[in-house]
């Protein structure tokens, strides 16, 4: 038999919080898909990398020493791009029109080497920075990384703002409804209800609301959270073509509304426990 619920939210009420508890969620799940997306693309950009290197030589008596510096060490490198003069040309084209043949004299030797390991890359590394600019991509794309980071702690600090707000919200209506249902609480108070009913039977009201708004804030951010990873990839540029979500950020974007729904509860239960008391 179903236990009768001793009382209920008030129409608008029940409205007013399934409509800010959707919204939260909505919110709350597109800033964590949003940060570990971008935390996917930045370890993919990241490794991507992490083997790569480009030799700058600016003088030209150099250029013997480091081409036997590869030849030597070539067990330990996986390819070697040497980088021709029309290649360098087609690259330094903005910065050559008007008087380029002039600067062409001063366009460096460069070679793109990749690596069969880190250690490789640094040991080796040290040996061509004697003579000529050794320069990792890693290094090369820390400003991308960086912003890449930030990106992540803005998007962290919106979520954790939104939990705080439905914590503040949670709150307030819990508060509320137990002030606009004062003659029922005392009346239950001298019948010997103990606070913890009272409080339980708040959680459920709250609890079947938040379970409702949670799963239609989480059905309108997945879609809107796929166009935005759509759009990155299209794009095609950089980071942005390296977002994506992995197994565990599924599972965790998953996890996150039945979290909210269980904050909700236990805010309830918190909040409904500290009125009964003060009153």
């Amino acid at each position: 038999m179903k236990k009768p619920v001793v009382f209920s939210l008030l129409h608008e009420q029940s409205i007013f919080m399934t409509a800010i508890m959707g919204l939260l969620t909505f919110l709350a799940v597109l800033a964590l898909g949003i940060s570990l997306s971008i935390g996917t693309g930045v370890m993919r950009w990241n490794s991507q990398w992490d083997l790569f290197a480009t030799v700058q030589i600016m003088n030209p008596d150099a250029e013997s020493k480091i081409k036997n510096i590869i030849d030597t060490n070539k067990d330990k490198i996986t390819t070697v791009n040497e980088i021709s003069t029309e290649q360098m040309k087609e690259l330094m084209g903005p910065w050559l029109t008007g008087g380029g043949e002039a600067l062409e004299k001063y366009l460096p030797k460069m070679y793109e080497l990749e690596f069969n390991s880190k250690q490789d890359l640094q040991s080796i590394g040290q040996e061509i920075s004697k003579q000529a600019r050794f320069l990792t991509h890693a290094d090369a794309l820390k400003s991308s990384t960086s912003a890449g980071w930030k990106m992540i702690l803005i998007s962290t600090f919106v979520l954790l703002l939104t939990l705080g707000a439905i914590g503040v919200c949670i709150s307030y209506i819990a508060r509320n409804t137990a002030m606009l249902h004062k003659r029922e609480l005392e009346i239950l108070n001298q019948i010997g209800a103990r606070d913890i009913f009272v409080a339980h039977q708040m959680q459920i009201i709250v609890g079947k609301i938040s379970v409702i708004a949670a799963s239609a804030g989480f059905a309108v951010a997945i879609p809107v959270l796929l166009l935005i990873l759509s759009t990155a990839h299209s794009a095609r540029v950089g980071l942005m073509a390296m977002l994506g979500l992995s197994s565990i950020g599924w599972t965790l974007l998953i996890l996150l509304p039945i979290a909210i729904i269980l904050f909700a509860i236990w805010i309830t239960k918190k909040t409904t426990l500290n009125i009964l008391k003060n009153n």
